[in-house]
This record gives C-alpha cells, structure tokens and sequence, in this order.
C-alpha cells in the first residue's frame, strides 16, 4: 500500500487548466470553458480527493476543481454556507445537521466512496502491540494513565487526537469510546498529519488516524472488540471483509440543486477508474 505523509493541513489542490474564478467562465479566444468546483472537508477524505481531481482533470480540461481539508465539520459547514460545491466526510450527519440542510431549503445527496480502516497508532519503539477497545475506552478518557497498566513500559501514555471538527474525532468518541467524553490531557491536533507526526517523535504517545496516513514512523496496533479473544490489525482486507471492526464508510454530500455543476467528478469518483484510485490511495473501494 503506498504510504502517503500529510503534514499538518494539506496544501489546497488547484491544478487549472485555464484562468477564471467561476463556473463556465468563457476565457479569450482559444480558451475553453471553465467548471469551477470546490471540494473542503475531512482530512481523512482529502488524499484520495485529491488524487480523484488531478486524475479527472488530466482527462476533462474544461474543469478546475480545488480540493481543502479542515474536517469533516468544517467541510459540512462550507455546505451549509455555499461556500463549497462538495463535503467530504469521514462521519454520517448529525440529525440537527439534517434539520438545517432542511430548513436552508437544500435537497442533500449523500453518496458513499469507499470506506476506511480507522488505525490505532503508537510509536514504534512501544512493546505494546494490541489493545482491546475497553482499554481505549479508558485511556482516551483518561482512566488509565501508564502503559503498564496495558503490557507496557512504566511510561507516561500521551493521547492525541482529531480536534472535535473532524468525523475522526467524532466516529472514535462514538464507535471505541462509547459516546465518553475525551479527557481534558488527550492533545486535540488541527490535522491527521499532525497526528502522524507528534506519535513519531513521542516515545510515550497513542492516537488514530485514517489507514491511508499509515508510514513506517509509526505503528498500528490490533484492535479486539471481543474483550481480547480476537485482535485483528487494521488493513484493507480487514475492512473489506469486516474483520477488523473499526470500519466506515466515506462520504460525498451536495446540494441536489447543484447536481448538474458536481455530477461528472461524482459520477467519475463512482467509476471503475475512480475506484481504482480509492485502492490505489489504501482505502477500500465501494465495488
């Protein structure tokens, strides 16, 4: 799987093929009609978003689209605002989410990607190699404090974590944390990369980032959900066939009423070759 590093947060994606800041701009004699779309969202999202617009547009030199990460909230709230054409999100929508899609009058789609194994990460030179979820439970919340207390050396454990805009953060403090509080000490960080990058250089650190960020700086743990019977690390096979049960689905939502400016990128992502590039990029392709 090839290894992707993104470093705090992801340098905008704007590769055009001619000037013009709108959709179907007319340029000078010569020049091609511009579709204009913007992608913002979850950092989770943003490489494989990435990758989709430089491929769609090598083949489609009508269309500029720039792609931003952020999180999966400030991505919906871009949405909401018309601030973006489409939201990537590592997270389904809140039920008060819905509401003001509703009341702004905006007939959201919603269309899934691919689906990510979400990755347990701790430092290399950590002995410890497997937690169950009851024992992320209570280190994210703060109960356990040492890794001896899991297996490990006499060592202080340092948490890091999405800050509370992105659906990584959400989907964890849902799915291993059941619904708990995060501690006050977990250290909140602005983007996946940022994550990657404190683990590798704290000897003492735990935290979770989407499968696609995994590099040899750090290492993945196996999860159990079975209170330890069975721990199965994080791979595309494993979320593939659902054994490895911290899973989810990836999501495009838009506005209905933009369907005509957006559908070709979408309808490309859904491809044969658009999911190629989910595979390509380490996540798990939707067919």
């Amino acid at each position: 799987m090839k290894n992707l590093k993104f470093l705090f947060l992801a340098i905008p994606l704007f590769l055009a093929s001619c000037g013009g800041d709108g959709s179907q701009n007319a340029g000078a004699e010569g020049t091609e009609a511009t579709t204009s779309i913007s992608v913002k969202g979850s950092d989770t999202v943003l490489p494989l978003s990435q990758k989709e617009a430089e491929e769609f547009m090598k083949t489609n030199p009508g269309a500029a689209i720039t792609v931003v990460g952020g999180g999966s909230g400030t991505g919906i709230t871009a949405l909401l605002d018309g601030s973006t054409d489409i939201c990537m999100s590592s997270r389904d929508l809140k039920i008060d989410e819905r509401l003001k899609f509703t009341d702004k009058g905006m007939e959201l789609k919603e269309v899934t990607i691919g689906f990510d194994a979400l990755s347990v990460i701790v430092h290399p030179d950590n002995k410890v190699s497997q937690l169950t979820r009851e024992q992320l439970e209570k280190i994210f919340t703060g109960e356990i404090k040492n890794w001896k207390e899991v297996g490990g050396d006499d060592a202080q454990i340092v948490a890091y974590s999405r800050e509370s805009s992105s659906g990584t953060y959400e989907f964890f403090k849902e799915h291993v944390m059941d619904k708990k509080n995060y501690a006050s000490a977990v250290l909140n960080m602005p983007a996946t990369g940022a994550i990657v990058q404190s683990i590798s250089q704290t000897k003492g650190a735990i935290g979770y980032i989407g499968l696609a960020y995994m590099t040899p700086s750090v290492k993945a743990l196996s999860v159990s959900y079975d209170a330890g019977k069975t721990f199965v690390p994080p791979s595309i096979q494993g979320a593939k066939d659902k054994s490895y049960p911290v899973a989810r689905p990836l999501y495009y939502f838009y506005d209905g009423k933009n369907e005509g400016k957006v559908k070709a990128f979408v309808d490309y992502v859904l491809s044969d070759i658009g999911q190629q590039h989910v595979s390509e990029s380490g996540y798990v392709p939707v067919k």
